[in-house]
């Protein structure tokens, strides 16, 4: 009876160490996996963003930029008066521009003022009655990464920027 016990002991131990084995080699296989997946992206990361950076510098506007996005934020968030049916309303809207390379993220850099200008001419278009809808808020995001290009274009040769981005939006 005591040799049973034994056995059923040693057995149970056995058990419990393959289990401790299995566990402790799926835990290092999963941790291996998302190493290789977490580091091996930021591995490629710089190489796409040198990539981007020689292409905007080459002038190719037709060829989407590789790399990772880079934002530069306005200055200042625009405060302006909008003409609604009941009543005009004041917006403060913060905008940050997404881009790639940094050849691009200099060049936006030097022309805020005139991105600036640009802006305040798509948002002086606005209707408060527009701005309350999601859709509205597209609108207008649309039209202001178009004049942004548009600007961007003339100055420089390259659109450059690839989206206007709302980072702050109150009506009041």
């Amino acid at each position: 009876m005591a040799e049973e016990e034994l056995k059923m002991e040693e057995g149970g131990k056995k058990r419990k160490m393959i289990i401790i084995i299995i566990i402790a080699v799926v835990l290092l296989a999963g941790g291996g996996a998302a190493a290789f997946f977490l580091l091996g992206d930021s591995a490629e990361e710089p190489m796409a963003t040198a990539e981007g950076g020689k292409g905007g510098a080459a002038g190719t506007s037709s060829a989407p930029a590789t790399g990772s996005a880079l934002y530069v934020a306005m200055p200042r968030p625009f405060v302006f008066n909008v003409p609604g049916a009941n009543r005009d309303r004041l917006v403060e809207i913060k905008v940050q521009l997404m881009l790639r390379g940094y050849d691009n993220e200099e060049q936006v850099k030097m022309h805020i003022p005139s991105i600036e200008g640009a802006l305040l001419k798509v948002f002086s278009t606005a209707n408060a009655d527009d701005l309350v809808t999601e859709a509205g808020k597209k609108a207008i995001r649309d039209s202001a990464l178009k004049e942004v290009q548009k600007k961007m274009e003339e100055l420089t040769g390259n659109q450059v920027v690839e989206a206007v981005l709302f980072t702050g939006f109150v009506m009041q």
